[in-house]
């Protein structure tokens, strides 16, 4: 169980730089989500762990080994692509036992192995059947199977579900968490859905566009407490404002123009944040409260009129349109045992939210 360490990696296809300077500790025994939208470089730092492509400067290093120009098959490292990769001519059981072959071990041994493997990823009865007798689902767990069958250190997937629909990738994304945690393998998961990077990772990294992360952290640290406007944004839904940041004795105010004023508390100052420059803050969905009726016992309160109302299921969407032109967006849970109040298009609403759900972001 070793760490993999990314020591300034640089890569560049046709002139065109991709990775510039990155880098990155990925902790041993991890689920480890790489999330950031699609053409920043997420492949390419994949396929430069596995091997695949070559490094223009820099050092990769699989614990305290220097693997920057080792072999692909000395590496410890296998990989799930999002297009499985499987040999159609072969059997379920073939597919699996392939590296097993190769390695020359014993029938009894492959066969051993192969049956705890399929169990595992519930395919037991599975094995003799062919890859194109089988579901979508069910060769991305043959494609599991095989990468893990060597026993591999680290095991890299590249967007392994985005050929499956949402209801089949749900269920394989807590397959995944199961296999990882059964096998306390390293896993290495490359998506631009950060639905799917909140959900299995116990830790996850931000790439913006430019091939940079941003940010790394648990999925609550990144999700409750971005460090900067691509991350708010690029992680869930939130609302961007900027202001003017005011200092006044003991006490930290942000004033947001056009907006009112309003007191935001600062856990921890920044070293950059003093009196008159100009900021900005996060403020998720989810932690506003829409109402026709003036509330107590909130730190900040604005007004404005609904202009669109989207039903979600468990959720409703409102849109408001704020006195100087701004749209917040609003989430309520649609929560059967407490009617909510009724709130229709053009309604004058108030919007309400604690001082401590606002996220100052950077300068």
């Amino acid at each position: 169980m070793r760490d993999i360490r990314i020591d300034g990696v640089s890569k560049s296809y046709n002139k065109t730089l991709i990775l510039d300077d990155l880098s990155l500790n990925i902790p041993s025994g991890k689920f480890f989500a790489l999330l950031g939208p699609s053409g920043c470089g997420k492949t390419t730092l994949l396929r430069l762990i596995a091997g695949l492509e070559s490094v223009d400067s820099g050092k990769i290093f699989l614990g305290k080994e220097d693997i920057t120009n080792q072999p692909i098959y000395k590496r410890r490292v296998n990989t799930v692509f999002q297009q499985y990769a499987l040999f159609p001519h072969l059997t379920v059981f073939e597919n699996v036992a392939y590296s097993l072959r190769l390695k020359k071990m014993s029938e009894k041994e492959i066969k051993h192995k192969v049956f705890q493997l399929l169990a595992m990823v519930r395919l037991n009865g599975h094995e003799l059947k062919y890859i194109s007798n089988l579901s979508g689902g069910q060769q991305q767990r043959v494609a599991l199977a095989r990468a893990i069958a060597s026993e591999p250190q680290v095991l890299l997937l590249d967007e392994p579900l985005a050929a499956l629909d949402l209801r089949l990738r749900e269920q394989m994304l807590i397959e995944l968490m199961d296999i990882q945690e059964k096998f306390k393998t390293t896993f290495v998961y490359v998506t631009h859905d950060q639905s799917e990077a909140l959900t299995v990772s116990d830790v996850m990294a931000i790439m913006n566009s430019d091939g940079q992360i941003e940010q790394i952290g648990t999925s609550e640290e990144i999700y409750e407490f971005p460090a900067s406007r691509f991350v708010a944004s690029f992680v869930g839904n939130t609302n961007i404002l900027a202001g003017i940041l005011h200092i006044r004795k003991d006490e930290d105010e942000f004033e947001v123009e056009d907006l009112g004023n309003f007191k935001v508390y600062i856990p921890t100052k920044k070293p950059w944040m003093i009196s008159g420059c100009r900021i900005f803050m996060s403020l998720r969905p989810e932690k506003i409260l829409i109402s026709k009726k003036i509330m107590e016992g909130f730190s900040n309160h604005l007004t404005g009129t609904v202009i669109n109302i989207v039903y979600q299921g468990r959720s409703t969407q409102y849109r408001v349109r704020l006195k100087n032109g701004k749209v917040i967006s609003v989430f309520e849970q649609n929560e059967e045992h407490f009617p909510q109040e009724s709130i229709d298009a053009d309604d004058e609403v108030n919007l309400f939210f604690q001082k401590e759900n606002v996220i100052l972001l950077e300068r």
